[in-house]
C-alpha cells in the first residue's frame, strides 16, 4: 500500500493540473485562425499574445480594464459555424477576472457600444481540457457587443 501512495499522488498532481498549450499547438492555432480571417475576409489585427480581434463599431463609451465588470451581449462558436454558447439581447455581466483569457485581453480592446468579433486560440480559452461542448485545443470565436462597463 506504501508503494501506491506516491502513485496516486503523482497521478492526482498530473491530471488536476490544467496544461497549456505546447508551442506546436500555438502554431496550429494561428494557422486555424489566420485560415479563418482569409477565408471570411475579416480585418482582424494580432495582438501579439495569440488573439486576434476585429473592431467593427470602435463605441464611444468606457473602456474596460482588468478589474471592470461588463455587460456583453455575444455569440461564440467553433470555426466549423457550431456555436456553444450565446447571450440573449441583454446579454451577460461578468467581472473579466472570471472569465477566460481571450476575454480578459480581447473585451478591454472595445468602448462601450462597440462591436466586433474575438478570435481566441486554444491556451486563451479552454486549453486542452475543453469544457461542455467546447472540445480539447478547440479556437473559438466570439461575435460580442460591449454595452456596459461598471
Amino acid at each position: 500500500m506504501k508503494k501506491l501512495i506516491p502513485v496516486i499522488l503523482a497521478a492526482l498532481v498530473l491530471f488536476s493540473c490544467k496544461k497549456k498549450a505546447s508551442p506546436d499547438q500555438a502554431a496550429i492555432d494561428n494557422q486555424i485562425i489566420t485560415s479563418y480571417i482569409s477565408s471570411h475576409n475579416l480585418q482582424a489585427k494580432p495582438t501579439g499574445t495569440g488573439l486576434y480581434y476585429q473592431i467593427d463599431v470602435q463605441g464611444t463609451g468606457a473602456q474596460a480594464t482588468s478589474s471592470s465588470t461588463v455587460t456583453v451581449v455575444y455569440n461564440g462558436y467553433l470555426t466549423d459555424g457550431t456555436v456553444f454558447d450565446h447571450s440573449n439581447a441583454s446579454g451577460i455581466t461578468c467581472a473579466l477576472s472570471s472569465v477566460i483569457q481571450g476575454w480578459q485581453q480581447g473585451i478591454p480592446l472595445f468602448k462601450v457600444g462597440g462591436r466586433g468579433k474575438l478570435l481566441i486560440p486554444s491556451a486563451l480559452g479552454y486549453g486542452t481540457q475543453g469544457s461542455g461542448s467546447i472540445p480539447p485545443n478547440a479556437v473559438l470565436i466570439f461575435d460580442i457587443s460591449l454595452t456596459n462597463v461598471q
